[in-house]
């Protein structure tokens, strides 16, 4: 158990915090403790105010504070950065599951059965659904979350979904380009206009991203980019699902467009490798579709090579990716993907942050946002070393204690 003083565990009661007793804390600040990338502090604490970090160092050199808490030789790390995923859905595809697990390849037409089900659902259901899987993304260790929309695929049910994910988070990402709406099957250019005009026009308000499904079945090259640079022209940032079932002109576009993000890049030509590279677009892997589908996976390993910054996260969906759990991801990053236990937790954390295009998360220097997960383990490696564990002992987000301390 870990143990807190008599002065409380800095959990909303004002004045400042000091986590001690930390046996490795990940800064992700390279400036600080061993200089690696993680910026490991053995032998630690933290010191948080208000929503905010103020102090990294040495245990033995630690300030006072208001209050104390003993982290009892467990680890810390920063709380992590999911920059994908898809929660403002409702319904059911276990029988897709099943059948897919008996042999059926995965496509992108089993959307079609979430977006019946989604414009079924009130906007009650829909937003107990998106708290649902941010709870339980939290209770996992995951501090700052994206969502989008996609399900609804008209210009009310779009709109509401961002609406109700707003609700939840700043990271909200227009997705009406997930697949061609099912009543513009016959005429798909008159989609595109619609998901250009109308829709983005009613979307635009509540979203600060827009997002396009670039894959064979859903939107090629083209329409790809009508789409993402009518979202520029209304204030919003381009992501892109790129190159996830086969190679196509999504990660090439991402690049040419400055996208924050080019997610899935599991099939990628040296070209690809080389444009990211040389870009300032994040390369967003999302192992747990890739789990989920029995696709290959991506090659973590030639993209870190090359020197691209490459993020982790869950693509949290009901289709393809049913998980919520960043610390299922690192642990299949590392086994099937070349990472080391380092770059997989610097992908879910400043990795996720570089793809939200964000400094105030996912790293815990001075200045940052006091989003810290504890681990009840000596080291962040455990997370892949021990996979299926539920080791997130305690959470605290923007300095407030999120899941209480175990």
């Amino acid at each position: 158990m870990v143990q807190s003083s008599t002065y409380g565990n800095g959990g909303g009661q004002g004045g400042s915090t000091a986590v001690v007793g930390i046996s490795s804390l990940v800064t992700n600040d390279p400036a600080q403790g061993d200089g690696s990338p993680l910026g490991v502090i053995r032998d630690a604490a933290l010191v948080m105010e208000g929503d905010r970090v103020v102090w990294t160092g040495e245990g033995a050199r630690v300030p006072a504070t208001d209050h104390v808490v003993d982290a009892g030789g467990r680890a810390v790390v920063p709380g992590f950065v999911d920059s994908h995923s898809h929660l403002a859905f409702a319904g059911d595809r276990t029988e897709e599951f099943a059948a897919r697990m008996s042999g059926r390849p995965y496509s992108a037409g089993g959307i079609r059965t979430t977006v019946a089900a989604t414009r079924a659902a009130s906007d009650e259901a829909l937003s107990a659904n998106v708290a649902r899987y941010l709870a339980e993304a939290l209770r996992q260790g995951t501090t700052t979350f994206e969502t989008k929309s996609g399900y609804g695929l008209t210009v009310e049910d779009e709109a509401r979904a961002l609406r109700v994910a707003a609700a939840h988070t700043d990271e909200v990402t227009y997705l009406g380009a997930h697949i061609v709406a099912p009543e513009y099957a016959d005429d798909p250019a008159a989609y595109v206009d619609l998901v250009t005009g109308p829709m983005l026009d009613a979307c635009a308000p509540h979203a600060r991203w827009v997002d396009v499904f670039c894959e064979r079945g859903a939107f090629d090259g083209d329409a790809a980019r009508a789409i993402l640079t009518a979202g520029r022209a209304k204030g919003l940032v381009p992501r892109i699902h790129a190159n996830q079932l086969g190679h196509g002109p999504g990660v090439q576009l991402a690049v040419e467009l400055d996208a924050a993000s080019a997610d899935h890049c599991t099939h990628l030509t040296d070209a690809d490798v080389d444009a990211l590279a040389a870009g300032n677009t994040v390369a967003t892997l999302l192992p747990g579709a890739e789990f989920s589908t029995r696709a290959p996976w991506p090659d973590a390993r030639r993209l870190l090579d090359a020197g691209v910054t490459v993020a982790l996260s869950t693509d949290c969906n009901p289709g393809s990716s049913f998980t919520s759990s960043v610390p299922f991801c690192v642990a299949l990053a590392v086994r099937d993907m070349g990472m080391t236990p380092d770059e997989a937790l610097w992908a879910a954390t400043a990795g996720g942050a570089a793809a939200l295009r964000r400094e105030d998360v996912g790293r815990l220097a001075p200045g940052a946002r006091a989003d810290l997960v504890l681990l009840d383990a000596p080291s962040h490696v455990h997370l892949a070393y021990r996979p299926g564990v539920p080791l997130v002992a305690g959470v605290w987000r923007a300095g407030e204690q999120a899941v209480p301390l175990g």
